[in-house]
Order: structure tokens, then C-alpha cells, then sequence
């Protein structure tokens, strides 16, 4: 949502009970990022909920309230939310019709009630801009602050303030919160439910009151990442030494020139078997492009990935190398492709019984078959890694002229803002790929993890 915005205008009901739910996953920290506003001015009339970057509040949710240039609401929360793997279920309840004031404005997240660093309580039966103008989802009342990450299930009740367990759950087997996909509520005459299920209309009210809303500023792009299969993807938090450009949803990396090393994903894995693309948008002027997998993360800027511990990697010329703890080389006998822009390389790794496989446009080097366990490369086992783990990654060793830029689909489907062009066999547990996800492979996401 990094440029668009849902948005639909209501007239007056009630200004007082109200409730927001919705699940969000976070992509960019480098600006203040809109979850909801609503308003009919962004400095003097508006209600206001973002996640904040501003100096000394990073991460923190806000929200914000002002009627006629007063500020009749506000908190900045204590917890800082840094996580941009995870989804958080989002609640904020009104009811100002409450005596006591503590009462009147209820923050939850994942199912707890949160503290505030500091608050300001509407006053008693105080009216909110919420319930009467228009509303905005992932943008500010004057269009700006977009929201950039994903969101779903947004909820909102006209007349109730309702708790998270009406919303979301905790799983019996995992311990983890969970959404409710057709919550028990009473939505009330202004009332919405966006699931964002319907590619063509992703504004559409499932609350049965048709509160449809309009897509504006852009297009927004549907995506199988959920709170119930959460899918990896590149981790802009890991990003100190690379200092790489990260766009679509953290699946789009730009490097930088003299920046000789690489980025990881969200999610790592230490058995199983896992399959995902990257896409060659643009490849460097020394062609010493770079994709594969690693145990950690850079430890310098000049760490290439291909000499990073305990990594496999396919070179843009074609030949694989592997660091095994014992320094780094070219694999012995491997029998690889050259790849430049435009070209989609498939990562196959069993991490089971230790093989890689590598494939361009659909095509496996080396006469490689996942499926079949033949002409494998042997790879380091997880257990003997220095972490234990085994994570996705790309980088270049580009010290002048132009660098790399990578696009990479876990299984989202999309190479940046561009569907694959013809989607393969899917695995079980769920994932879009360009090219066949071999037999038994899945997708590198919770389901995919947790079925091995």
C-alpha cells in the first residue's frame, strides 16, 4: 500500500463507540507509516493512527485527535514495534460515553491491552472525527504518510467497543494469536468488514452493509502473505553493512555500489525442503551478481556472500560456490548457466539430506532434479553451521559502476509489482511460483516450515 489508500466518505452516526480491528505487517521504517485516519483536515480536524518515525518515538504506535486545531485525544504507546516479519492484530476501542476516562480509549495488540509512554483521555461523550466524514485506510486525511507493508481483515464497528478475543484467538497448538475469520460482532449502520479477497475489488464490504470502499493513488496488490501462513521476505533490518534499497513489500532490493556484500531473509529454516525465485532486474557492471543461501548475516561491507560462512551461491556467471567453514571456492565439476537481467533463478535446497539444486527460466543446472534427489550439490548440514539455520540471500561484489537489483518471490507470487507470468505447480502448503515448485518443496512461510 505503499502509494494507495482506500477511502469512502459517511455520514454522521456514532461519533462516540466505535471499534478498529485489522492485521498489518509492516514493511518500511524510515517514514510515518498511516494505518487509519479520518477527518475533513490533517492539521486541525482529524483522528490519526500511524506508526511513528519520528526522532525518539521510532516504531511506536500514535494516535492522534483534533477537533477545530484542538487536541481532544492522543497516545504514544510505551512498546515499540519493530518487528517487520510478523503480523500484528491491531485493536483500538472508543467509548467516551465511559465515566471513568481510562475507560474511553483501549489499545490491544495480538491480544493485549498496551501502555502508554503518555495520554491525553477524551473527554466524557467527547465526539471523534471517526463515524462522520471521510475515512482513509493506509493513508492521512490530506493523502500523504501511506501506509507500506500489508494489511488485512480491517474491521470497524459502528456503535460497540469491542475487545480482541471478538477478533482473534489464541491457537491450542501453537500458542500463537490468530484471527478470527468471521467474527461474532455487530457491525452497526457504518460498519465495514475488508477482507481484501476479491483481486478486482479489493474495497469490498463483507459486513453484508455494502460500505464498499474506492482504491485511490494507485493499485493495490493482493497478496496469499496472511496472519495464517506468513511468508518470508528480504529483512531491511539486517541491512547495517549492505545499505541496500528495499521496496514491494521488502521482495525488492536495489544494492549499492561499493557495498561488496548481501541481504537475508525474515525466515530461515533448518530442515525441510524449501523453494523460492529471484528475478535479475537489473544486473551489475562487473557481473559478480550473486544468489543463494547463507547461515547468517553480513558481517562487513566488503563480505561478499560467496565468502561468508557456511553459504552456496550460483554467480552471474554461472558457477557455484560454496564456503563449507573452510573457506570459499568453486564447486568441482559443476555444470552451470550464465544469468543476466530479466532472468528467474530457482533456488531448490534440501535441507533434509543436504542437497541445492539451481535452475534458470525453469531449466535445472547440472541436470539437477529436486524431485528425484538427482545431481545435488552437497551442502553444509544446519547442525553444523554456526547458527544452525540456513536463510535466503543476494548481493553483488560491485565496487564501482552500476550495482544489482534483485526481485524475489517466496511464493508471493509477484516478481515487485508484476504477477509471474504463468504460475507453476504450487505446493501443498501454499505459495505462487513462475516455475513448478518441485515435489515435496515448500514454500519458505509458517505452513511450509511447520509441515516438516
Amino acid at each position: 500500500m505503499a502509494s494507495t489508500r482506500l477511502e469512502k466518505t459517511f455520514t454522521a452516526s456514532n461519533r462516540k463507540t466505535f471499534t478498529i480491528s485489522t492485521w498489518v505487517k509492516r514493511s518500511a521504517q524510515t517514514v510515518n507509516n498511516t494505518i487509519y485516519s479520518a477527518g475533513t483536515h490533517d492539521a486541525t480536524d482529524r483522528d490519526y493512527f500511524v506508526f511513528l518515525q519520528d526522532s525518539g518515538e521510532e516504531d511506536k504506535l500514535y494516535f492522534n485527535a483534533k477537533v477545530s486545531n484542538s487536541v481532544v485525544a492522543q497516545f504514544y504507546t510505551s512498546r515499540r514495534f519493530r518487528d517487520i516479519s510478523a503480523w500484528y492484530h491491531i485493536v483500538l476501542a472508543f467509548d467516551t460515553t465511559q465515566a471513568t476516562d481510562t475507560n474511553r480509549m483501549k489499545l490491544y495488540v495480538n491480544g493485549e491491552q498496551q501502555t502508554y509512554q503518555s495520554v491525553t483521555y477524551p473527554s466524557q461523550n467527547q465526539d471523534m472525527n471517526t463515524n462522520n466524514t471521510v475515512h482513509k485506510i493506509g493513508a492521512t486525511v490530506g493523502n500523504g504518510q501511506y501506509f507500506d507493508g500489508s494489511m488485512t481483515h480491517f474491521n470497524f464497528i459502528d456503535g460497540t467497543a469491542y475487545t480482541p478475543t471478538s477478533f482473534g484467538e489464541t491457537d491450542s497448538t501453537s500458542g500463537i494469536w490468530k484471527p478470527k475469520t468471521a467474527p461474532s460482532v455487530t457491525y452497526g449502520t457504518n460498519g465495514f468488514f475488508l477482507k481484501f479477497e476479491n483481486s478486482g475489488a479489493m474495497g469490498t464490504d463483507s459486513s453484508g452493509n455494502s460500505n464498499t470502499f474506492t482504491v485511490g493513488g494507485g493499485t493495490l496488490t493482493q497478496n496469499v502473505d496472511t496472519p495464517s501462513n506468513n511468508f518470508a521476505t528480504m529483512n531491511p533490518l539486517d541491512n547495517y553493512f549492505a545499505n541496500s534499497t528495499f521496496t514491494n513489500g521488502n521482495l525488492s532490493i536495489a544494492t549499492v555500489t561499493g557495498n561488496d556484500t548481501f541481504n537475508n531473509s525474515t525466515l530461515g529454516y533448518s530442515t525441510g525442503k524449501f523453494y523460492w525465485e529471484t528475478k535479475a532486474t537489473q544486473v551489475s557492471t562487473n557481473n559478480y551478481d550473486q544468489i543463494g543461501i547463507t547461515s547468517k548475516g553480513s558481517t562487513a561491507s566488503n563480505n561478499y556472500m560467496s565468502s561468508s560462512l557456511y553459504s552456496v551461491v550460483i554467480k552471474q556467471d554461472g558457477n557455484l560456490w560454496q564456503n563449507a567453514g573452510s573457506g570459499s571456492g568453486a564447486v568441482s565439476g559443476w555444470s552451470g548457466s550464465s544469468w543476466t537481467t530479466g532472468d528467474i533463478i530457482g533456488i531448490a535446497h534440501d535441507a533434509t539430506n543436504n542437497k541445492i539444486y539451481v535452475h534458470k527460466n525453469g531449466v535445472y543446472m547440472n541436470s539437477g532434479n529436486p524431485s528425484t534427489g538427482a545431481n545435488g550439490i552437497t551442502t553444509t548440514a544446519s547442525s553444523s553451521t554456526d547458527t544452525g539455520v540456513w536463510l535466503a540471500g543476494v548481493g553483488d561484489e560491485i565496487s564501482s559502476g552500476t550495482a544489482s537489483q534483485f526481485a524475489l518471490n517466496f511464493g508471493q507470487g509477484y516478481f515487485g509489482t508484476t504477477a509471474v507470468a504463468s504460475a507453476g505447480t504450487a505446493p501443498s502448503e501454499g505459495g505462487i511460483f513462475e516455475y513448478d515448485c518441485p515435489s515435496g518443496f515448500q514454500a519458505l512461510c509458517t505452513k511450509g516450515i511447520n509441515s516438516f
